[in-house]
């Protein structure tokens, strides 16, 4: 048996009497076992359980190796509002005029939002994305030369986007937006565009770049699918709008080995199809090279004195609600805890379930459980300093536990 004497031992002596002192007699015995080892040998140092104090009651203080916090983990899901990551032709648009972003309410001339069909698409139904278009001069919209009213809501639409998503860092915006033309990239500059503008609380953190499928259908055919070039989710090009990726017509070849298939960057008027930013939501798209490729109805009145508003967004509407297929994901980065629960053999035999014993003396309802009691364990409570619970983790199925078995049970937390 190892001893401690001499000055070593009357040192030790005094480091556990402080001990006793602050601690107000409550004992944890890895800190005495950690004192002792302090003054003893390698090969004599008491052995302390892995994960801290063996525990006689309920509860168990974690050791030092027993948490792993601030672990970052990426998270990617079904964008859309009914877990799914694609959305068919269950779509549709609001028809009550008093709620914004439905058919007949003053915020139709600037935008549609569109729901699941089915859902209910009252003031708090979940909005999947809304649909707009905007262009430079206003063309599409009623001018103040045709009413004293006019809002000229095509072109507030392009002005609020082209200040959103053309802000360089230098704190102003380019005047247009620019998309492919020919093999020069950002060499046409588009003076009108549709914009689909994911709702903040399907994308979250961000879109998942990589993931869009846009299917559009047309008097061109009912297919044409348009996707992003991210490739290897990288980007050459960001501001403050985030990661920016050009719209081309593909294939994302989803559920297979293969990589994306790239056909063109542009229509056959050379135009670029338009931009994916992933971290805003939103995905533009030119009009013209669309058009060119679905079909002509997709062409937006430019009208440049119209007598009523056009609603040019409506015309991509039905064109995705045509094409049925609307595939998004997105991407979240999940903070995480780790918890390693350890029950030694020595621990977490008996249980304070009342069924456990019989009578007032608490004698054992089964009497081997005297010498060899079994228990099961079916949930870890955590709690605070306080002895406040504040998270349950429930297992799959009762783990049993006795004197020759031991336990370790790994409790995640994402917030």
């Amino acid at each position: 048996m190892a001893q401690i004497t001499g000055a070593q031992g009357a040192a030790v002596t005094q480091q556990l009497s402080q001990y006793l002192i602050d601690n107000a007699g409550v004992i944890d015995a890895t800190a005495i076992a950690n004192i002792l080892n302090g003054a003893l040998p390698p090969n004599e140092r008491i052995g302390v359980a892995s994960g801290g104090v063996l525990s006689q009651g309920i509860f168990k203080k974690f050791g030092e190796f027993d948490k792993i916090s601030n672990k970052i983990e990426v998270v990617t899901e079904g964008l859309w509002s009914n877990g799914s990551g694609s959305l068919g032709s269950t779509m549709v648009t609001g028809s009550t005029s008093t709620i914004a972003g439905h058919s007949g309410s003053d915020a139709s001339k600037y935008y549609f939002n569109v729901y699941l069909t089915g859902s209910a698409t009252s003031s708090t139904a979940p909005v999947e994305f809304a649909i707009t278009y905007g262009h430079k001069y206003g063309s599409g919209s009623v001018q103040l030369t045709t009413s004293d009213s006019a809002l000229l809501p095509t072109k507030a639409i392009y002005s609020q986007y082209r200040i959103l998503l053309n802000d360089n860092f230098e704190g102003e915006a380019d005047e247009f937006f620019t998309v492919y033309s020919s093999s020069i990239e950002d060499g046409y500059q588009l003076d009108h565009a549709y914009v689909i503008n994911l709702a903040r609380a399907r994308y979250r953190q961000q879109a998942d770049a990589g993931n869009l499928t846009l299917t559009l259908s047309g008097s061109n055919g009912t297919s044409f699918t348009f996707i992003d070039d991210s490739g290897k989710k990288f980007s050459d090009k960001a501001g403050k709008a985030g990661t920016v990726f050009n719209i081309v017509s593909g294939s994302t070849n989803l559920g297979t080995e293969a990589a994306a298939t790239i056909n063109t960057y542009t229509a056959s008027n050379q135009q670029g199809f338009g931009k994916f930013y992933p971290k805003l939501g939103i995905v533009l798209l030119n009009p013209t090279a669309i058009a060119s490729v679905v079909g002509s109805e997709l062409l937006p009145s430019t009208a440049s004195a119209p007598s009523v508003e056009t609603y040019n967004h409506k015309l991509l509407f039905n064109s995705i609600k045509g094409g049925a297929d609307f595939e998004m994901r997105r991407t979240e980065n999940v903070s995480t805890q780790h918890f390693f629960v350890r029950a030694t053999n020595r621990e977490f035999n008996f249980s304070n379930n009342p069924t456990f014993v019989s009578g007032s003396d608490g004698t054992f309802r089964e009497p081997s459980f005297e010498s060899d009691p079994k228990t099961y364990i079916t949930s870890v409570g955590l709690y605070n300093d306080a002895n406040e619970l504040i998270a349950v983790a429930k297992t799959s199925q009762p783990i049993a536990k006795s004197f020759d078995k031991e336990v370790l049970i790994k409790v995640k937390l994402d917030f």
